[in-house]
């Protein structure tokens, strides 16, 4: 299904579940490798990035298969670290296989990793990290060349909290030579799972949660069931699908707690915004009211909803502005929302004004990236007639079934 067809102007209502984590989930199939025994990671999402890593551990050796209660991965038959390249360049989150086969097999072969266009997003920091713990990289062909003899700890302080070279230290920590200390540590919600699931396994990793962790290497490993949280983007996306198009729905088990800078952006948009056990309750405005928002790290605003929260200004009361400061590609929308009859205008590579209208129009549009793909989709809720947006691909890397559980909520929306 390339496309998805939307019918707007319908107030949402209702509940929807929200699925497991997509950036919580690739790095924790990643450190399946490091246990060498048989995995159980439950909440998996059925999303194309965890199809990839799916193909991607089976590679390698890994034995992985769906079932009902989860995705059971055995990874004892792992003896190579080289990666195809048509599921490295197509994947990012590939990446984070570095540190993982480097712990498992101090040798490692990929392809310069890929993904969405939203930025340069250089790999320099993990390159540089992991020099420091005795890896040696050369290139060759166009293949990234990755050994270690000997990992060993390190103390390391990144010049910025990168999540990947984050994930990527902490991988290849557990299984070093001694303690690597390391400062600066990316903050964000999924770093703290992928250090609860390895903790779980039998690593020993202090300050987890915190930008200063401690990684006691070289513990053995063993298997564990373990189960992937909510997904606070996708939670995100829909909150602000709600707020944009109208209604009142339950978004169950969101995580609350870690999107706290979300519900404070969708309070100042005008939504009623209560979180429960149960998940975060959302109510929307009669119109949005202006904002001022600037993206940054957790536990700032994320820059993956930097596009959602933008459509739904487009139909704000007044003038808004967005400042993107994580990257410099986040504004690919705006040439499809003006379709739509928003008024955006992009100052420079990194701020964007917006003035409100009081209606957008049904268009053809295409999704150019995943998160600004769900945005067009969200654009289509609040606007007058039939929206299609093709390009989906994108958009199905990171979310389950993004059409149904709108429809859940009461919006016409199908795939063709």
């Amino acid at each position: 299904m390339d496309s998805i067809r939307i019918q707007g102007r319908i107030a949402l209502q209702g509940k929807v579940r929200i699925q497991g984590s997509k950036n919580a989930a690739l790095p924790v199939l990643a450190a399946t490798l490091l246990v060498g025994e048989r995995s159980v990671i439950r909440n998996c999402p059925k999303i194309a990035d965890v199809h990839s890593m799916v193909s991607l551990l089976k590679s390698l050796g890994c034995s992985v298969h769906w079932q009902e209660k989860g995705l059971v991965i055995d990874s004892s038959q792992v003896r190579k670290g080289e990666m195809p390249e048509e599921a490295v360049t197509g994947m990012r989150s590939s990446l984070c296989l570095l540190g993982a086969l480097l712990g498992r097999c101090r040798e490692v072969v990929m392809e310069h990793p890929g993904g969405c266009v939203i930025g340069k997003r250089p790999i320099d920091l993990h390159l540089s990290a992991l020099r420091q713990m005795g890896v040696e990289f050369t290139e060759k062909n166009g293949k990234l060349m990755a050994k270690a003899s000997r990992l060993h700890g390190a103390r390391i302080c990144l010049p910025f909290p990168s999540v990947g070279a984050t994930e990527n230290i902490v991988l290849a920590g557990v299984m070093a030579d001694g303690d690597t200390v390391l400062e600066g540590a990316a903050l964000e919600p999924e770093i703290l799972t992928l250090c609860q699931y390895l903790c779980c396994c039998g690593a020993f990793i202090e300050g987890a949660g915190s930008c200063r962790l401690v990684i006691h290497g070289g513990r053995k490993l063993c298997r564990t069931d373990f189960t992937i949280p909510a997904d606070r983007i996708v939670a995100g996306t829909y909150l602000f699908g709600c707020i944009g198009a109208g209604g009142c729905v339950l978004l169950e088990q969101a995580p609350g707690k870690e999107m706290a800078a979300v519900l404070q952006v969708a309070e100042q948009m005008g939504g009623h915004v209560y979180s429960s056990p149960e998940g975060i309750y959302v109510q929307a405005p009669v119109r949005p009211l202006p904002l001022r928002l600037v993206t940054a790290p957790y536990p700032g605003f994320p820059t993956d909803l930097q596009s959602v929260a933008l459509a739904v200004e487009t139909m704000g009361m007044g003038c808004s502005r967005i400042d993107e400061v994580i990257f410099e590609n986040r504004f690919r929308i705006l040439e499809d929302l003006e379709k739509m009859g928003a008024k955006v205008q992009q100052k420079n590579a990194h701020s964007v004004l917006i003035k409100g209208v009081e209606m957008l129009q049904g268009a053809h549009v295409q999704a150019k990236e995943l998160r600004g793909g769900a945005a067009l989709v969200v654009a289509g809720l609040m606007a007058e007639g039939e929206t299609v947006v093709s390009g989906c691909p994108f958009i199905y890397r990171g979310y389950e079934n993004i059409c149904r559980d709108f429809r859940e909520l009461g919006a016409r929306v199908t795939s063709v």
